[in-house]
C-alpha cells in the first residue's frame, strides 16, 4: 500500500519532463483529512514494524535494496524523465542510496540497542543502560534535484531505527516516490510501514500538522523556517537540511588538475541543482592564474543537454539570471557563459571572476550552473570568506600538507579534502549542515539516533544501608556524602 486511495481525491497534478515539457505522469493532490488517515494507518504499522526488531527490519532492507538494484534501469528512467539528468546521474545517486540501506540495516542494533552506562560512585548498587526507541511515525518531505538519495537519507534510517513513514516527495517527482514505496511494499506488504502521499505544499503542510513524531524536510532554507512555525504548534521535532552556498579552497600546493576538475563537476554537475554543489572558489594567489585557466578549459567541455540536463524548475532560470546580472553589472567577468547563456531550459556553464563578495552571486544560493573564482592572498583569509556566509553545509579544500588544518577551521558541517562530496557518499558520516543550511543530522550512526527517543533505565541491584532518596535521611549520611565527594572531586585539577 502507497498512498491514500486515489478514488478518494478529485485533484490531480501532472508531473512534466522538464527537458521537453512533455506529460510524465498524472498524481493525486492528496487533501489534509487523508493525509491525517495516511498518518493513522502508520501509527498501526510503526508498532508491527518495531516488532520485527532490528534483524527481521534488516532482512527487509537488504531485500528492498536488492529489488532497487535489480530494477536499477527502471528508476533511472524514472529519475530521467522526472528531472531531466543523465542516466548516468541517474545512476549513481541510486547506487549511493543502495549503500547507505545496507549500511542502516547492517548497523541500526549496534547503535541503537541497549547498552550498559557505568552508574558512578554515589549509585554503585545500580546497573545502567540506554537504549535508543523509535519515534513511531516520521513525516519526510523530500526535494527533487536528488529524489532518490536524498530523501532516502532520511527514510533509510528511520525505518532502520523501527518507525513508519510517511512520503511527500515533491511536486516535480511524485513518480519517483510512488516506485520507491511500490517497491517497498512487494518486500513489506502486512502493513503500509512506507506510504507516499503527493501533491503541493499545502499536502506538506497537513503532513506537518498530521501529529507524526518527527519532520525531516530538505529543501529551500525559505521553505524551512514554515516548515519550523508549522511544526512548533503540536511541538513537533524537525531535521532540516536547508540551502548551500558551498565553497571550495584552492592552496598553493594543491594539485591543479584535481582541483580544477573537482570544481567543474562540483559547479555543473545536475545543472549545479546541488545543495552541496560548488558555488564559491578561493584560490591562492600563487596558483590563481594557472588555475582559473584549467577550470576555462574543462568548462568549454561540457555540453548541457549531454552533461547535464535542463532547470527542473522554470523559476530557478530567473534566479540564475538574476545573479548574473548582479554579478556583470558589479564589475564581474563571465569566463564562459554569462547572460547568453541562460536559456529557456538549459543554462550554459558560466564562470566568473573579478565578483565583489557583497553580491547576490556570492552571498545568495545560485543553484545553477555557475561557479564565483576569487583570488585570496592566503589561506587564512580564504577561511574567512568561507565562514562569512550564512550558510554553512557543505565545503572542499584541495590541499597536499594543510587540507585537514583547513577543513577543521571551515564553519560547515561537511568538508571534503582532495576529492569533491566524497562525504555524501560514506554512509558512516553524517551529513548537514549549520547556519540557514539547517541543523539535525541524517546519515550514519547520528541519523539512526535523530529518529528515535533515549530511554535510561537503571535498576537497584542490591539495598544499601546508606539511602540518600528517602525522608529518612539522617544528618550523619549528609556528612558522609559531604566528606566522599571531597575525597572523590575537592582537589580539582591539583589532584
Amino acid at each position: 500500500m502507497t498512498a491514500v486511495k486515489p478514488e478518494t481525491t478529485t485533484r490531480t497534478f501532472e508531473s512534466l519532463d522538464p527537458a521537453t515539457g512533455e506529460v510524465v505522469g498524472t498524481h493525486p493532490v492528496h487533501t489534509e483529512e487523508e493525509v491525517r488517515e495516511a498518518v493513522a494507518r502508520a501509527e498501526d504499522a510503526a508498532h508491527w514494524w518495531d516488532s520485527l526488531g532490528f534483524d527481521g527490519r534488516a532482512v527487509r532492507l537488504r531485500r528492498w535494496a536488492a529489488v532497487m538494484t535489480r530494477r536499477l534501469d527502471e528508476l533511472c528512467a524514472i529519475v530521467g524523465k522526472e528531472t531531466g539528468k543523465p542516466r548516468g546521474d541517474a545512476q549513481l545517486e541510486i547506487v549511493l542510496a543502495v549503500e547507505h540501506i545496507a549500511w542502516a540495516a547492517k548497523n541500526a542494533r549496534k547503535v541503537l540497542g541497549r547498552k550498559r552506562r557505568p552508574a558512578g560512585v554515589m549509585l554503585a548498587n545500580h546497573t545502567a543502560s540506554v537504549e535508543y526507541r523509535p519515534l513511531g511515525v516520521v513525516g519526510v518531505i523530500g526535494p527533487w534535484n536528488y529524489p532518490v538519495y536524498t530523501p532516502l537519507g532520511s527514510i533509510t534510517y528511520a525505518l532502520a531505527a523501527g518507525n513508519a513513514v510517511v512520503f511527500k516527495p515533491s511536486e516535480h517527482t511524485p513518480g519517483v516516490g510512488r516506485w520507491l514505496a511500490d517497491t517497498f511494499a512487494e518486500v513489506v506488504g502486512e502493513h503500509p510501514v512506507l506510504q507516499v502521499v503527493t501533491g503541493f505544499g499545502e499536502t506538506g503542510s497537513a503532513l506537518v500538522r498530521a501529529g507524526v513524531g518527527k519532520i525531516a524536510f530538505t529543501g529551500s532554507t525559505a521553505t524551512g523556517k514554515k516548515i519550523m512555525a508549522a511544526a512548533a504548534e503540536n511541538l513537533t521535532p524537525v531535521v532540516i537540511e536547508g540551502g548551500g552556498k558551498d565553497a571550495l579552497l584552492v592552496d598553493a600546493d594543491a594539485d591543479l588538475d584535481a582541483a580544477a576538475d573537482a570544481a567543474v563537476w562540483g559547479a555543473f554537475s545536475n545543472a549545479g541543482q546541488t545543495c552541496i554543489g560548488v558555488e564559491r572558489v578561493y584560490v591562492h594567489e600563487r596558483v590563481h592564474e594557472a588555475f582559473v585557466a584549467k577550470v576555462v578549459e574543462l568548462t568549454r567541455k561540457v555540453t548541457p543537454g549531454e552533461n547535464y540536463g535542463p532547470m527542473t524548475m522554470p523559476a530557478q532560470l530567473e534566479v540564475v539570471r538574476r545573479h548574473i546580472t548582479d554579478a556583470l553589472e558589479r564589475g564581474g567577468r563571465a569566463l564562459t557563459g554569462g547572460m547568453n547563456g541562460v536559456g529557456d531550459r538549459y543554462v550554459q556553464p558560466t564562470v566568473l571572476v573579478d565578483v565583489p563578495e557583497d553580491s547576490e552571486a556570492v552571498q545568495e544560493e545560485t543553484f545553477g550552473p555557475t561557479m564565483t573564482v576569487v583570488k585570496v592572498r592566503d589561506m587564512d583569509e580564504a577561511v574567512a570568506k568561507t565562514n562569512a556566509s550564512r550558510y554553512g553545509l557543505g565545503s572542499t579544500v584541495f590541499s597536499r600538507r594543510n587540507g585537514i588544518r583547513l577543513a577543521r577551521r571551515l564553519r560547515a558541517g561537511m568538508t571534503s579534502v582532495n576529492a569533491p562530496f566524497s562525504f555524501a557518499g560514506i554512509p558512516s558520516l553524517p551529513f548537514g549542515g549549520v547556519g540557514d543550511s539547517g541543523f539535525g543530522r541524517i546519515h550514519g550512526a547520528d541519523g539512526l539516533r535523530e529518529f528515535t527517543w533515549a530511554k535510561a533505565i537503571a535498576r537497584q541491584r542490591f539495598a544499601v544501608p546508606v539511602r540518600l532518596t528517602t525522608f529518612t535521611r539522617t544528618d550523619k549520611t549528609d556528612k558522609l556524602v559531604a566528606k566522599l565527594t571531597g575525597i572523590l572531586h575537592g582537589r580539582g585539577a591539583s589532584g
